[in-house]
């Protein structure tokens, strides 16, 4: 007897609603909820294959323990015991910054790796994180954390309304967009164009999203920040500066202006490969439509400028008056964001308030280069002691940070390693202990993160749509008993993490004067909420302090978890509107055009002008059916498309003595890898691609249909010393490889 039951898909950052077919408790569809607030039935084949990713017989269904060097499977409470033996003698002997925690881009996607994370590290008080954040999307975070005084105020394009959309370093056919969560992205595109719309595309491939655009431009990789800096020469030389409603809210104007005297279009050309008549024709064009949006995304993240680049593409929704206007670039309003507070002066965002201990790279968000993880646990030198312990949270760094070699060596000189993931992999093969959480069917969902990133409010909740299996253990209790044990409160009761979240957040809210809530008692206010567990009782109380709340009965229309659980579809907040100056945390109340940060990097992007490089350099590139390193398991979303190749211009391919489906050599400075050619006019002269999250190839894993065909990691060309220095974010695009023909 089957029956259906509602899920939000966890596979990528569109968040799209799902109706799941369940027989007995295995998923076997899964098609778009058409009644979905959201997504109003959109579905890629990453959600199609919902079930084959659930249902996986490579998960592990039960704790492994490594004894006498062999991984074992073990009991939950030997799991446990075994963790918190394993991690306080470490934080006991060493101090907090020996142990490292690693989270993965997979944290994201779940309801316990948004809620339980921020525990652990505030109980550890370890400086010791690195996430996928540095090899992904960091530059935005600082340039927003410069511009606006918060790293997580980052505006997206008002797809539905605007009349001009300029996309660089995305491909959002493919990824379904990132730092914009949008279900359909295709969709809004192609009604875009039929609304009269333009859309232009900045990208070194022809992608499928190029190939829908009314101009591609093929840039050459790593110049996004020359291109942006010219366009913005070009409005303040032709006198197309118009910030409009913006202009009491912005200050550095002028000085901006200055700032960018040396990129003439001429100069930039030189270096990024773009006419200097087109980067005109760019500019002119997005002063000249009513409404416009500029947006970038990991091709312009991962590369020497990505904090520069970043910061552009605001600085050019700010200076034609685009940012916080329907349209243009717009801050979203998430349902469990804090309730928005009277406008004002803020702390504002700081950069390197620590280093890491061996190169001296500064934090940045509080994170430290992923790409340093390798020399904090193997190099000796430094002050203080090397990682010595490792908790890694949803991640397979071995393949997506630089030189996985190097890592997968030091990772197996820790004295302890735990890892919570559903897979033995390419990192988790290392773990003394390793902890996995259910299938995604058994677990309750909500978008903590997507929705700040939303381009259309809105609150949606599922609960699992299958119950735990025997013998499971949430995810949520999961990394809750992680805490304790990590912090030295093993065997207490894993509810008394959400205890201690729910007293402590109320008991700060109730002596905030802005709060509804002020001056309330926090004892009664917790035990108002409703859920039927510790994770529902925290979300219940963010949906009533957020924005939309009903502040505990301060306003009875507002939300409330029973009102998000009676709309199984979701709840429609509405488009996106203005908001400033409300989500500015500067110190000086406005948009801080030109920060010192900035403005001290910008002497780096003047020599670029200067530089071109003539040999051969590489990028990524993403799959429809691909997300990172996870899905590769899966049979039905391998094969076709979805390959290990290296794609080179034709051009390129003769020029080399290389064909079709033969096997090529590529070296990096990180080192060499080997994998077929696919010789496409899809991608420019000079530029080869590879696709990240490949080269499942290493013993010990338990990854049988990935194994079949490994690919190769592209991350291994990377030594990991090429950083964008603002963020440490790895520049992973734009770098120089050389290919030797393989016999």
């Amino acid at each position: 007897m089957s029956r259906t039951a509602l899920r939000i898909c966890p596979l990528c950052e569109a968040t799209c609603g799902l109706t799941l077919t369940i027989e007995g408790t295995r998923v076997t569809k899964a098609r778009g909820d058409r009644d979905d607030v959201f997504s109003k039935g959109f579905i890629c084949p990453k959600g199609a294959s919902f079930g084959a990713a659930d249902g996986d017989p490579d998960r592990l269904r039960t704790p492994l323990v490594r004894e006498d060097g062999e991984l074992r499977e073990a009991t939950w409470d030997e799991a446990f015991d075994a963790v918190a033996a394993g991690l306080r003698p470490v934080v006991e002997e060493h101090g907090p910054h020996a142990v490292g925690v690693v989270l993965g881009n997979p944290n994201v996607h779940t309801m316990a790796g948004a809620l339980y994370p921020p525990v652990l590290l505030a109980g550890l008080r370890t400086h010791s994180l690195f996430t996928a954040s540095t090899v992904d999307q960091m530059p935005k975070h600082v340039s927003s954390g410069l511009l606006y005084g918060d790293a997580v105020a980052i505006p997206v394009p008002d797809l539905d309304r605007t009349d001009h959309l300029l996309l660089l370093g995305a491909n959002p056919l493919e990824s379904n967009g990132s730092l914009c969560t949008a279900p359909d992205f295709p969709g809004k595109l192609k009604a875009l164009k039929a609304r009269g719309g333009t859309l232009t595309v900045v990208d070194p491939r022809r992608t499928r999203t190029a190939k829908l655009a009314d101009r591609h431009v093929a840039i050459r990789p790593g110049t996004d920040a020359l291109l942006l800096a010219a366009m913005a020469y070009v409005l303040f030389e032709e006198r197309l500066v118009d910030l409009g409603e913006l202009a009491p809210h912005v200050q550095g104007v002028d000085e901006l202006a200055d700032a960018v005297r040396d990129f003439t279009p001429e100069a930039a050309s030189r270096s990024c490969d773009v006419p200097a008549d087109v980067i005109r024709e760019l500019a002119r064009e997005l002063a000249a439509t009513p409404t416009a949006a500029v947006y970038g995304r990991i091709g312009s993240c991962t590369v020497p400028h990505g904090t520069l680049a970043s910061w552009l593409v605001d600085v050019l929704n700010i200076l034609t008056g685009n940012l916080d206007r329907p349209g243009g670039a717009l801050f979203p309003l998430s349902a469990t964001d804090k309730a928005p507070r009277p406008a004002g002066p803020g702390r504002g965002f700081a950069l390197g308030r620590w280093h890491s201990r061996v190169s001296g790279h500064p934090e940045a968000k509080g994170e430290l280069p992923l790409s340093a993880l390798a020399e904090e646990i193997d190099t000796a030198t430094g002050e203080g002691s090397p990682v010595r312990a490792l908790i890694a949270v949803a991640t397979n760094p071995v393949l997506s940070a630089p030189d996985g070699d190097r890592l997968d060596k030091a990772l197996g000189s820790l004295d302890f390693m735990v890892s919570v993931d559903p897979y033995l992999n390419e990192t988790s093969r290392h773990a003394h202990v390793v902890l996995p959480p259910p299938p995604p069917s058994q677990a309750p969902h909500f978008d903590f993160a997507f929705n700040t990133f939303a381009v259309h409010n809105q609150v949606r909740y599922t609960r699992a749509a299958v119950p735990l299996e025997p013998g499971r253990m949430a995810e949520t209790e999961i990394l809750a008993r992680l805490v304790l044990a990590a912090t030295g409160m093993h065997g207490t009761d894993p509810a008394a993490v959400d205890t201690l979240v729910i007293d402590q957040t109320l008991g700060k809210a109730v002596t905030d004067p802005h709060a509804s809530v002020h001056g309330r008692d926090p004892g009664e206010l917790a035990a108002a909420l409703t859920g039927d567990s510790g994770p529902e009782r925290r979300l219940d109380m963010m949906l009533r302090l957020g924005p939309y709340g009903d502040g505990f009965g301060a306003r009875p229309d507002g939300l409330t978890l029973a009102k998000v659980l009676a709309h199984p579809h979701g709840i429609d907040l509405g488009p996106l509107g203005p908001r400033l100056p409300q989500p500015l945390k500067t110190r000086s109340g406005k948009v801080e055009l030109l920060p010192e940060p900035i403005a001290g990097d910008l002497p780096r992007l003047r020599e670029a002008l200067r530089e071109r490089s003539e040999g051969l350099v590489l990028i990524g590139r993403r799959h429809l059916r691909s997300n990172n390193s996870w899905l590769h398991n899966v049979p039905a979303l391998t094969g076709g498309t979805n390959r290990c190749t290296l794609h080179i211009h034709p051009e390129d391919a003769e020029r080399l003595g290389l064909t079709d489906g033969a096997p090529v050599r590529v070296r990096g400075a990180g080192g060499a890898v080997t994998a077929p050619v696919e010789v496409t006019d899809g991608i420019r002269r000079g530029v080869v691609s590879l696709p990240h999250g490949w080269g499942h190839d290493r013993p010990g894993t338990r990854m049988s249909h990935a194994a079949l065909d490994p690919g190769v990691n592209v991350n291994q060309l990377l030594d990991g010393s090429l950083l964008d220095p603002l963020s440490g974010n790895a520049v992973l695009n734009g770098v120089p490889v050389e290919l030797t023909r393989t016999s």
